[in-house]
């Protein structure tokens, strides 16, 4: 029990600590003070910084993960297999964009360290993210059975799009905010979700776009 309260005050120690001034100015002694442990403690339960900060990444990152998936089934379930693709889009970027963005949950630790992960580049959540697709395949599939018109091409980079929208709004929330001097309201979650997934909707259902000739052809083409 005492090894399982010591992980568990490294781990709430870590959180804390990378949420308010990010993973490069962190080191492993200022975590050690922080949870009041030693540093053979954080070196027998994670082994480094690294690791650390993935185990981190991943606890938050499930959690997420299942609420899209739990939604997504939801909503196929309620379609009879085949879901809207507004719908499984909101079930894409709702549980990430509520999770970071609000008064209330941009004041929790948790919120915080997220908003950190999506900010800054460290290599062991860019190789979580990039190992960690299985959840994305499934969205995959729903937007295939959704729009059997689209290519393959289009459903991926229609959720990379989707995504992206996502996270820009927020790591930019604060930006947007003086930008447009307030009026658009971060606080209100579900809009900006809606605003999100409207564009990525639109994106996905309007005319098919003709690819461009490359730029080589047109090169040659011209000689």
């Amino acid at each position: 029990m005492a090894s399982d309260q010591t992980r568990t005050s490294i781990l709430a120690a870590a959180e804390r600590l990378y949420a308010d001034r990010g993973f490069g100015d962190v080191t492993l002694r200022d975590i050690v003070a922080e949870a009041n442990v030693n540093l053979a403690a954080v070196n027998y339960h994670f082994g480094s910084k690294d690791e650390l900060i993935a185990e981190l990444f991943v606890t938050r990152s499930i959690a997420t993960n299942r609420e899209r998936l739990h939604e997504l089934k939801t909503a196929e379930e309620q379609g009879g297999g085949r879901a809207p693709i507004d719908v499984i889009l909101r079930a894409l970027v709702g549980p990430t964009l509520r999770g970071c963005l609000g008064p209330q949950n941009q004041r929790s630790t948790a919120a915080r360290f997220m908003i950190r992960a999506s900010i800054e580049s460290v290599p062991p959540i860019r190789r979580i993210k990039n190992r960690e697709i299985d959840h994305l395949r499934k969205f995959i599939g729903a937007m295939r059975r959704s729009l059997p018109d689209r290519s393959d091409v289009e459903i991926y980079w229609g959720l990379n799009f989707a995504l992206a929208m996502a996270h820009h709004t927020i790591r930019e929330s604060e930006r947007l905010t003086k930008l447009s001097e307030g009026k658009c309201d971060l606080d209100d979650v579900e809009d900006v979700v809606a605003r999100v997934v409207s564009v990525a909707t639109m994106a996905l259902t309007a005319g098919k776009i003709e690819a461009k000739t490359p730029a080589r052809a047109l090169a040659r083409d011209a000689r």
